[in-house]
Protein backbone atom coordinates (compact mmCIF):
# COMPACT_ATOMS: atom_id res chain seq x y z
CA UNK A 1 0.00 0.00 0.00
CA UNK A 2 2.64 2.51 0.36
CA UNK A 3 4.11 2.23 -2.98
CA UNK A 4 0.88 3.46 -4.21
CA UNK A 5 1.94 6.59 -4.94
CA UNK A 6 4.73 5.45 -7.35
CA UNK A 7 2.36 3.49 -9.06
CA UNK A 8 -0.03 5.86 -9.85
CA UNK A 9 3.47 8.14 -11.01
CA UNK A 10 4.39 5.01 -13.04
CA UNK A 11 0.85 5.05 -14.20
CA UNK A 12 0.89 8.50 -15.41
CA UNK A 13 4.57 8.29 -17.24
CA UNK A 14 3.40 5.37 -19.13
CA UNK A 15 0.26 7.10 -20.32
CA UNK A 16 2.43 10.69 -21.39
CA UNK A 17 4.96 8.14 -23.06
CA UNK A 18 1.95 6.50 -24.89
CA UNK A 19 0.07 10.01 -25.59
CA UNK A 20 -2.70 9.40 -23.45
CA UNK A 21 -2.36 10.95 -20.35
CA UNK A 22 -5.07 13.10 -20.61
CA UNK A 23 -7.56 10.16 -20.12
CA UNK A 24 -6.04 8.78 -17.02
CA UNK A 25 -8.08 9.03 -14.21
CA UNK A 26 -6.74 6.63 -11.73
CA UNK A 27 -6.35 7.67 -8.12
CA UNK A 28 -4.04 6.58 -5.08
CA UNK A 29 -7.32 5.98 -3.42
CA UNK A 30 -9.12 4.02 -5.88
CA UNK A 31 -5.66 1.99 -6.84
CA UNK A 32 -5.52 1.53 -2.96
CA UNK A 33 -8.89 -0.24 -2.81
CA UNK A 34 -8.59 -1.88 -6.27
CA UNK A 35 -5.09 -3.32 -5.83
CA UNK A 36 -5.19 -3.55 -2.02
CA UNK A 37 -8.24 -3.81 -0.80
CA UNK A 38 -10.67 -6.99 0.32
CA UNK A 39 -10.95 -8.72 -2.82
CA UNK A 40 -7.56 -7.45 -5.50
CA UNK A 41 -8.44 -7.19 -8.80
CA UNK A 42 -4.70 -6.64 -10.02
CA UNK A 43 -1.10 -7.62 -8.59
CA UNK A 44 1.82 -5.17 -9.20
CA UNK A 45 5.54 -5.59 -9.31
CA UNK A 46 8.46 -3.24 -8.69
CA UNK A 47 11.79 -2.85 -10.87
CA UNK A 48 13.89 -1.70 -7.90
CA UNK A 49 17.42 -0.26 -8.76
CA UNK A 50 19.86 0.41 -5.57
CA UNK A 51 16.56 -0.12 -3.24
CA UNK A 52 14.64 2.59 -5.83
CA UNK A 53 11.54 1.96 -7.78
CA UNK A 54 12.41 2.31 -11.51
CA UNK A 55 9.22 0.75 -13.19
CA UNK A 56 6.28 -1.64 -12.79
CA UNK A 57 4.41 -4.22 -13.74
CA UNK A 58 0.47 -4.61 -13.49
CA UNK A 59 -1.00 -7.96 -14.22
CA UNK A 60 -3.88 -10.30 -13.58
CA UNK A 61 -5.44 -13.76 -14.06
CA UNK A 62 -7.33 -14.41 -16.62
CA UNK A 63 -9.06 -17.69 -17.88
CA UNK A 64 -8.96 -19.92 -20.84
CA UNK A 65 -11.67 -21.91 -21.48
CA UNK A 66 -9.61 -23.67 -24.43
CA UNK A 67 -6.80 -24.50 -21.96
CA UNK A 68 -9.61 -25.38 -18.79
CA UNK A 69 -6.52 -22.76 -17.20
CA UNK A 70 -5.75 -19.91 -15.74
CA UNK A 71 -3.70 -17.22 -18.08
CA UNK A 72 -1.28 -13.87 -16.63
CA UNK A 73 -2.34 -10.75 -18.18
CA UNK A 74 -0.01 -8.35 -18.08
CA UNK A 75 -2.14 -4.90 -18.32
CA UNK A 76 1.30 -2.24 -17.82
CA UNK A 77 5.17 -2.56 -17.84
CA UNK A 78 6.85 0.12 -17.62
CA UNK A 79 10.39 1.31 -16.90
CA UNK A 80 11.30 5.16 -16.55
CA UNK A 81 13.75 6.59 -19.56
CA UNK A 82 16.92 6.69 -17.53
CA UNK A 83 16.72 3.21 -17.15
CA UNK A 84 15.90 1.45 -20.41
CA UNK A 85 17.56 -0.45 -22.56
CA UNK A 86 19.46 -2.05 -19.09
CA UNK A 87 17.81 -5.18 -19.06
CA UNK A 88 15.37 -3.97 -16.68
CA UNK A 89 12.36 -4.58 -18.65
CA UNK A 90 13.28 -8.15 -19.92
CA UNK A 91 14.27 -8.91 -16.19
CA UNK A 92 10.60 -8.28 -15.36
CA UNK A 93 9.07 -10.31 -18.29
CA UNK A 94 10.74 -13.18 -17.15
CA UNK A 95 10.05 -13.07 -13.49
CA UNK A 96 6.18 -12.85 -14.72
CA UNK A 97 6.75 -15.72 -17.42
CA UNK A 98 8.57 -17.92 -13.75
CA UNK A 99 5.46 -16.51 -12.02
CA UNK A 100 3.00 -17.73 -14.82
CA UNK A 101 4.99 -21.28 -14.78
CA UNK A 102 4.63 -21.76 -10.81
CA UNK A 103 1.03 -20.59 -11.14
CA UNK A 104 0.37 -23.45 -13.62
CA UNK A 105 -0.42 -20.99 -15.85
CA UNK A 106 -1.57 -21.88 -19.85
CA UNK A 107 -0.64 -18.60 -21.27
CA UNK A 108 1.09 -15.14 -20.93
CA UNK A 109 -0.34 -12.33 -23.06
CA UNK A 110 -0.17 -8.93 -22.67
CA UNK A 111 -1.35 -5.87 -25.44
CA UNK A 112 0.96 -3.54 -27.18
CA UNK A 113 0.36 -0.30 -29.11
CA UNK A 114 0.28 -1.05 -32.88
CA UNK A 115 2.87 1.87 -33.67
CA UNK A 116 5.18 0.56 -30.80
CA UNK A 117 7.60 -0.97 -32.87
CA UNK A 118 10.45 -0.93 -30.51
CA UNK A 119 8.40 -2.73 -28.24
CA UNK A 120 6.96 -5.31 -30.93
CA UNK A 121 10.24 -6.22 -32.08
CA UNK A 122 11.25 -6.77 -28.96
CA UNK A 123 8.57 -8.92 -27.84
CA UNK A 124 8.81 -10.84 -30.87
CA UNK A 125 12.54 -11.52 -30.49
CA UNK A 126 11.42 -13.35 -27.01
CA UNK A 127 8.82 -15.24 -28.58
CA UNK A 128 5.90 -13.93 -28.06
CA UNK A 129 3.34 -13.81 -30.81
CA UNK A 130 0.86 -11.43 -32.76
CA UNK A 131 -2.53 -12.62 -32.45
CA UNK A 132 -4.03 -9.90 -35.74
CA UNK A 133 -7.18 -12.16 -36.06
CA UNK A 134 -8.53 -10.81 -32.59
CA UNK A 135 -9.50 -7.47 -31.46
CA UNK A 136 -10.34 -5.80 -28.50
CA UNK A 137 -13.99 -4.49 -27.50
CA UNK A 138 -14.64 -2.26 -25.39
CA UNK A 139 -17.20 -0.74 -23.12
CA UNK A 140 -16.41 2.19 -21.13
CA UNK A 141 -18.06 4.63 -18.47
CA UNK A 142 -22.07 5.44 -19.55
CA UNK A 143 -22.10 3.14 -22.51
CA UNK A 144 -21.61 0.28 -19.93
CA UNK A 145 -24.18 1.73 -17.60
CA UNK A 146 -26.72 2.32 -20.47
CA UNK A 147 -26.23 -0.92 -22.18
CA UNK A 148 -26.81 -2.91 -18.34
CA UNK A 149 -29.87 -0.80 -17.88
CA UNK A 150 -31.11 -2.13 -21.40
CA UNK A 151 -31.00 1.36 -22.39
CA UNK A 152 -30.22 2.47 -25.82
CA UNK A 153 -26.56 2.47 -26.65
CA UNK A 154 -25.58 5.01 -29.42
CA UNK A 155 -22.34 3.64 -31.60
CA UNK A 156 -18.93 6.08 -31.51
CA UNK A 157 -19.39 8.79 -34.40
CA UNK A 158 -23.27 7.66 -35.17
CA UNK A 159 -23.86 11.53 -32.67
Amino acid sequence: PRDVPVILGFIRELAEYEGIGHRVTATEKGLLDTLFGDAPAAETALAMVDGKPVGFAVFYHTFSTILGKRGLHLDDLYIGPRWRGKGLGTALLRWLARLAVERDCGRFEWWCMKDNASALEFYEKIGALKHDEVFILRMQGETITSFAEGGKVTPPGEN
